[in-house]
């Protein structure tokens, strides 16, 4: 398993040529690529438990196991780094207000069981029946609406501060459109650091605990408490992680050549698995990352070897309680301004599947399936019944699910599909071929 095969001379790529999984490049380059991917996945990773209030260090420690355990039960034949998920911060938000810290470490972990169980379910009968229960209209409005049902979130940590947050917005902004290359590919930690110093500079920052906190040392552990009412918050993550999951799979497989439809169970079952270790102990729930994706594209090295460093040195990293109080002083204007980047393009990710699905916008039950969930997702329509609790993304989530369906058979049962404004020969003639 940890047998690499040099690739050419191990310091060159040609032109046209990939690293492929099962390669690697000289270790001094190995090594500076998994550093590479280290990069790319902190801005996003620690920014889940400053919106959580999990402890930064913990997550950055599971983070790393969680990395190490994927890329194991994945016999390194695809290249990942598990990452904090954003999916979770509105039901860990809620349920921490609710409840405590404990009640949300539980529904994490619960979720993270219930997701490897999927794998292993889909292991066994195959990925077929995933784009029938969510095409890409519905697996994108769920998407959607997560990002767009934080956005309150996001404004209240701006006001705090509205000219830190502004400088940090901004920054962001600026950083994206001016580097190419990694420096682009870590443009909201460039953001953060910004605005960061800009909040030192107004006296925004209290440097008290970092003093006083040791070099070295083990994170800080929390463990779950269980409260099944909580849970109906959390169920909706699964479909979501289920989507990252196959798209991650997609992409790694397109771009290494590889149809690695077969992995998709494996890759479901290890970040079920590695969310539900991390939980265990108050690390944050995990899943693939699209940066270390844009790391991969870039270098053309899909070597699985950089990603056993890269997570070997986030473990290293999280053994530093100073590191992860230095992350905690990071104050709410900094959060605001990048979260309005970071929510608003989870909201885009949903509607990126509209398009790389096609989903053809002139059918009714396209038009009502997105608009309804998404509403119910912004309004954060919640309903209480029974002790349950149902927030906005499981409402619209459920929405999502139901309305595609009903009106999807309905429309075939009455022969009723045809497009909202204009006739289906008409949207064919126009070189798109209608699809749900």
């Amino acid at each position: 398993m940890f047998r690499w095969r040099l690739h050419g001379d191990g310091r060159t790529i040609g032109a046209d040529a990939i690293v492929l999984p099962e390669e690697r490049l000289a270790w001094p380059l190995t090594i500076g690529i998994g550093a590479q991917h280290v990069i790319a996945m902190f801005g996003a990773t620690f920014l889940v438990p400053l919106l959580t209030g999990f402890p930064p260090s913990t997550t950055l420690l599971f983070s790393g196991i969680g990395t190490l355990l994927f890329l194991t039960i994945t016999r390194n034949k695809v290249p990942s780094y598990l990452g904090s998920s954003f999916a979770f911060i509105a039901p860990i938000t809620a349920s921490t207000q609710a409840e405590s810290m404990g009640a949300a470490l539980g529904g994490v972990m619960i979720t993270g069981l219930l997701l490897a169980a999927l794998g292993l379910l889909v292991s066994r009968i195959g990925t077929a029946w995933i784009s029938t229960l969510m095409p890409p209209v519905v697996m994108g409005s769920i998407v959607a609406l997560i990002g767009f049902n934080l956005a309150p979130k996001a404004y209240e940590n701006f006001q705090d501060s509205s000219v830190t947050a502004t400088v940090t917005l901004l920054a962001v902004v600026l950083c994206t459109a001016a580097f190419k290359g990694l420096l682009g590919r870590v443009s909201v930690l460039l953001g953060v650091l910004i605005g960061y110093l800009v909040a030192v500079a107004r006296g925004e920052v209290v440097f008290d605990d970092v003093n006083a906190a040791p070099w070295i040392g083990l994170p800080e552990f929390h463990h779950p408490t269980f409260d099944l009412a909580l849970l109906p918050m959390f169920l909706p993550v699964v479909l979501v992680l289920l989507a990252e999951n196959v798209g991650h799979v997609t992409s790694v497989g397109l771009m290494t050549h590889r149809n690695l439809d077969h992995m998709v169970g494996r890759t479901l079952a290890s970040d079920g698995i590695a969310t539900a270790l991390s939980a265990g102990f108050g690390g944050s729930p995990t899943t693939t990352y699209g940066e270390n994706i844009g790391v991969m594209s870039a270098t053309r090295v899909y070597s699985t070897a950089a990603y056993w460093v890269a997570g070997i040195v986030a473990i290293l990293l999280s053994l530093s309680p100073k590191i992860g109080e230095l992350i905690f002083t990071i104050p709410p204007g900094v959060l605001g301004g990048v979260t309005f980047v970071l929510y608003g393009l989870i909201g885009i990710v949903g509607v990126r599947m509209w398009v790389d699905g096609r989903v053809d916008f002139s059918r009714p039950k396209n038009q009502i399936t997105a608009g309804v969930a998404l509403v119910i997702g912004i309004a954060n329509v919640t309903w209480t019944f029974g002790g349950v609790q149902l927030t906005g993304i499981a409402l619209g989530t459920i929405a999502a699910l139901l309305v595609y369906h009903l009106m999807d058979r309905l429309g075939r049962a009455t022969g009723t599909e045809v497009t909202a404004s204009e006739p289906a020969e008409v949207v064919a003639s126009e070189g798109n071929t209608p699809r749900d």
